[in-house]
């Protein structure tokens, strides 16, 4: 039976709302506000425990023993670091507007909190020394995947509107670095998620769950897994993709003028972002709760009943996070020009294409009776062969011994033209300082110096290109 009508037939025989597996019927204002509560509570305690976990991960990549002074292990120094935070002085920016200023954060914070309504953490569960029987998640409706997609964008508001009412330029240039990214790689992650839609038929999170039992879809969708994972790190400012924050040319980014729990609430938000989209690729690729194949093969599924399933679903979360620590501690911050063509020249088409030939594939499985792993099977080599090809293909150069047309040259660069000093793009480059013309007599100076800066000749200061206009 394919993966559709077995999601069909089980929908048939499960009760409750239409379009999802998990049963609500006996769930009551009670059950959701303490479902709400340890949901709530999970994300908090979790942030502690990642922050730990990436120190220490971390600092074993680089040889050094990382926290291990705050209780054992380290394991209060995440405690101590909110404590701290709690109690800094609270600064808040003169020219700011105080409203969207402090609005910021708080969208930031309650837009990550709202994903994991929809995550299932494992199937019904018994309350101990009760009769009483609910799934292990909050909700679930039909279009919970498309929730989770609109909570995400909603997040970016926070960091937009955070860098634009501190009333400078760094958090202004790493908001609307954010916008650009949220929008790139948000795409890119939309386009892969739809592949998991087509194979499981639906997009409530519990019927993709129940969708997974004999296969998970990380390994027939293997190109659209590559893909959210690259997209998710992307999603969540992480490391080679922090550019709203870079350190190096923008200071912190849009949280510069942040302070005291201001500034912890946003970070608090990027970790529970995290987590969410870790979550989401457990839950949408790897299985959900279902035990890995060895144990769920033992007594007819036992490992995939009770409480064991939450056990499954928080080691797969953790072992994602995992991932984005061990990205962190390798991989350098990329170019913002590199980071924007990998996103629209690479990402986007190749999960287009990919989305394409799934699409077709589906059609000639239901409607030709073809096996689909051959299929899969040609479209992965071919979508392989073509990145590839595209990877490698040579820049077209001019030929040896030519020379390029009189006036060819590149255009003059002027870094104060919008009036706010600006780097030069690739290709660019800063014309000579006049100063340093002035003080280097006509026959001290090397053939084409005064068409280009020499390798040593230093570049013009604010004060000098004022000097100079004056």
């Amino acid at each position: 039976m394919s993966g559709v009508h077995a999601i069909h037939a089980l929908a048939a025989e499960t009760p409750g709302v239409p379009g999802i597996t998990a049963n609500f019927s006996q769930d009551n204002g009670w059950t959701y506000l303490v479902k709400a509560v340890l949901i709530l509570v999970f994300l908090l305690t979790s942030v502690l425990i990642a922050i730990w976990f990436e120190r220490k991960v971390v600092a074993r990549m680089q040889v050094r023993p990382g926290p291990n002074w705050h209780g054992p292990f380290g394991l209060l120094q995440s405690l101590a670091d909110a404590m701290k935070l709690l109690l800094k002085e609270d600064i808040t920016v003169k020219a700011a507007d105080k409203f969207v200023y402090l609005l910021a954060p708080m969208i930031s914070v309650f837009c990550a909190l709202l994903v994991f309504a929809v995550i299932p953490f494992g199937p019904e569960v018994q309350i101990p020394f009760t009769d009483y029987v609910t799934p292990a998640q909050l909700t679930d409706f039909p279009v919970a995947t498309l929730y989770i997609l609109a909570c995400a964008s909603l997040g970016v508001y926070g960091i937009v509107l955070g860098g634009w009412s501190s009333g400078s330029t760094y958090p202004l240039l790493g908001s609307v670095r954010s916008t650009a990214q949220v929008i790139s790689y948000e795409l890119a992650m939309g386009l892969s998620l739809v592949s998991v839609f087509l194979m499981a038929g639906s997009m409530s999170t519990s019927r993709i769950v129940d969708s997974q039992t004999q296969l998970w879809w990380f390994l027939p969708l293997l190109p659209a897994f590559v893909i959210y994972v690259i997209s998710m790190v992307g999603e969540t400012n992480r490391l080679p993709f922090d550019l709203p924050e870079a350190e190096g040319e923008l200071v912190s980014g849009y949280m510069t003028e942040y302070s005291s729990m201001k500034f912890a609430w946003f970070f608090l938000a990027e970790y529970i972002n995290m987590l969410n989209v870790s979550a989401v690729a457990t839950t949408l690729f790897l299985g959900g709760w279902r035990a890995p194949w060895p144990l769920s093969a033992i007594n007819d599924g036992m490992f995939n009943e009770g409480w064991w399933p939450i056990l499954w679903f928080l080691v797969k979360v953790w072992a994602v996070m995992f991932f984005f620590v061990w990205v962190r501690g390798t991989l350098l911050r990329l170019r913002y020009d590199q980071f924007m063509k990998f996103g629209w020249k690479v990402l986007i088409p190749f999960a287009l294409a990919w989305l394409v030939l799934l699409a077709v594939a589906q059609a000639v499985r239901q409607f030709l009776d073809v096996d689909l792993r051959v299929f899969v099977g040609i479209a992965v080599a071919l979508a392989l062969v073509v990145v590839v090809v595209v990877w490698f293909w040579p820049e077209k150069k001019a030929p040896p011994g030519t020379r390029a047309p009189a006036g060819a040259g590149p255009e003059p660069f002027d870094a104060f033209a919008g009036g706010f000093p600006v780097p030069p793009l690739p290709g660019q480059s800063l014309p000579p300082s006049p100063r340093r013309r002035a003080l280097v007599p006509d026959d001290a100076r090397s053939p084409g110096a005064s068409a280009s800066p020499g390798a040593g000749a230093p570049r013009d200061t604010p004060h000098d290109k004022e000097v100079d206009r004056g």
